[in-house]
């Protein structure tokens, strides 16, 4: 089973330009309480390196491109994130980390929750025990 889940969805647009829309519990599979983006990332300074136990997230670079590593304990797969009209759905407890931040990325992301630092997970080793309890 692959732990890569792309969220797709319509971009609608003329010779004006793209228009893109996310909705909560329409085309996001969650309701959306935070949102949040990257910029500015240096292409050597990897970002992540971290799960959460019950947050669920949705990641799209709306402009540039970045490599993200999912990880669930027990298998490893590597997206590139290079268009606006695809976002990855990261779940609950699974692993992630963003390399490879090309200069004009800007990582758009849309959380299910408010942020809580208790529901992060920072170390992997812990990570690791507490996905195979």
């Amino acid at each position: 089973m692959s732990l890569v889940k792309w969220i797709d969805f319509q971009c609608h647009g003329d010779d004006r330009g793209q228009l893109g829309v996310l909705e909560s519990n329409q085309n996001t599979p969650f309701d959306i309480r935070r949102v949040y983006y990257l910029f500015g990332t240096k292409a050597d300074v990897p970002r992540g390196f971290h799960a959460h136990k019950q947050l669920e997230q949705a990641a799209i670079c709306v402009a540039g491109s970045c490599r993200m590593i999912l990880d669930d304990g027990k298998q490893k797969e590597e997206v590139c994130l290079d268009r606006p009209d695809k976002c990855v759905r990261i779940e609950k407890m699974i692993w992630h980390e963003m390399h490879d931040f090309s200069k004009d990325c800007v990582l758009l992301v849309l959380a299910s929750e408010h942020y809580d630092e208790s529901d992060y997970i920072r170390n992997y080793q812990d990570f690791l025990q507490q996905v195979s309890a």
